[in-house]
């Protein structure tokens, strides 16, 4: 999930996401095809790309999320990316993320022995690692396009991937990223009407308190968007919800 800056007005915001969205739209997609068959990227298996240490959190869309309470529902968490703060202290998160264990490497909860327990149930953002299609900045200022996150540092590549397969992965990745840049911007609408229908506003001051209370041990309470409503949480020191406070 891409951060947003609370500073900037929602407005502004989703207009910068539909344009987002239409540039990826309009990338060729043979041309991403090239770059994976060029990459030939095949897993072996290490279950490195499958931990908090490597990869980050994995963020659930919608549709994942649901999966993962028909699977789990202990599987899932509010994601480590909080938006908004309203005047009362309460955190809004856009959405769920993927769990990870207490080892050291932050395995993923569905990890066991290097491999996958819901491999064939495996969702949108693992079925493309490593690749992804966004715009960032690079060393010259210039927004270019970046296809391949986080850098490898694991699996093979230089391996023979057929013009298929290449096509399938490469409309997969479009669509995972559309899918990523659509729920950002009903996430945005969602709040912009919430926040107006409660007379609630953001309040960057208190956001930060609350930010120093939770980095030292200390709770808050979180709302966390998903399927156009939102489920209230008490989280402490971690955004794994203290046990029996959902709402």
């Amino acid at each position: 999930m891409v951060a947003i800056t609370s500073h900037v007005p929602i407005p502004f915001r989703i207009i910068a996401l539909v344009q987002e969205q239409n540039n990826l739209l309009g990338y060729p997609l043979e041309r991403l095809a090239t770059m994976i068959s060029e990459l030939g990227f095949r897993c072996t298996g290490c279950g490195q790309c499958c931990t908090r240490d490597y990869s980050g959190h994995v963020f659930l869309l919608d549709r994942d999320a649901d999966a993962t309470r028909r699977i789990d529902p202990a599987a899932l968490v509010p994601a480590p990316c909080p938006e908004f703060c309203d005047q009362n202290g309460i955190i809004y998160i856009p959405g769920y993320a993927l769990r990870t264990k207490g080892d050291a490497a932050g395995s993923c909860w569905f990890l066991e022995d290097r491999r996958c327990q819901i491999y064939d149930q495996r969702f949108s953002a693992c079925r493309t690692f490593p690749f992804t299609l966004h715009r960032e900045p690079f060393e010259n200022g210039k927004l270019e396009w970046r296809c391949i996150s986080p850098p490898l540092r694991h699996g093979a590549i230089c391996q023979e991937v057929t013009a298929d397969e290449c096509l399938t992965l490469a409309r997969e990745i479009k669509e995972h990223e559309h899918a990523v840049i659509s729920h950002e911007i009903e996430f945005l609408e969602f709040i912009r009407a919430y926040f107006s229908d409660q007379n609630l506003r953001h309040d960057q001051h208190i956001f930060d308190l609350a930010m120093q209370r939770f980095s030292r041990g200390g709770a808050v309470t979180v709302r966390v968007y998903s399927n156009q409503d939102l489920a209230e949480y008490r989280c402490r020191g971690s955004w794994l919800p203290v046990h029996g406070v959902h709402t």
